[in-house]
Parts: C-alpha cells; structure tokens; sequence
C-alpha cells in the first residue's frame, strides 16, 4: 500500500500543503490550506479508478503518471500549527 503525506505549512507568506518537498499554491489562511490538502487526500483515496496523474516533483519538475487503480492509497495530513 502507498502511502502519501500532505503536511500544511507556512509558505510565500500565507500557507500552503507540502508533500514531498513540493508544495500546493499559497493560500492566505491556515484553514484554506488545511481544507485544500484535505480536499486532495480525499481524492488521492479514491481506489479503483484509472487515471493519469500530473504532479510536480521536489526538483520542480512536472511528472505524469498512470494509475491503474490497483493500488490502495493511504494518505495522512500532518498539521502541527
């Protein structure tokens, strides 16, 4: 099983999600962030679908990917503020 952690923290004076060392836009609250990497985990969940992912590396590199579905996703949100 895959395991996927967003992690909410301070970023380009506001807030933003984090997950492995790449980061979401900012938002201008603590709670929009939190709501948004809430919003993705949920999504992230979802088993059974196929479907292409997009997503940008800790290097800033854009990825593409195919999930065929099989693999259960966990995923977690880290806030410590």
């Amino acid at each position: 099983m895959t395991r996927i952690v967003y992690e909410v923290v301070p970023h380009d004076g506001g807030w933003a999600y984090r997950q492995n060392g790449a980061y979401s836009e900012s938002f201008p609250s603590h709670a929009e962030a939190l709501e948004a990497a809430r919003i993705v985990a949920t999504a992230q969940m979802k088993a059974g679908e196929a479907k292409q992912i997009v997503y940008q590396d800790s290097k800033g590199v854009w990825r593409r990917e195919f999930d065929d579905g099989s693999d259960p996703i966990e995923t977690a949100i880290e806030d410590r503020f």
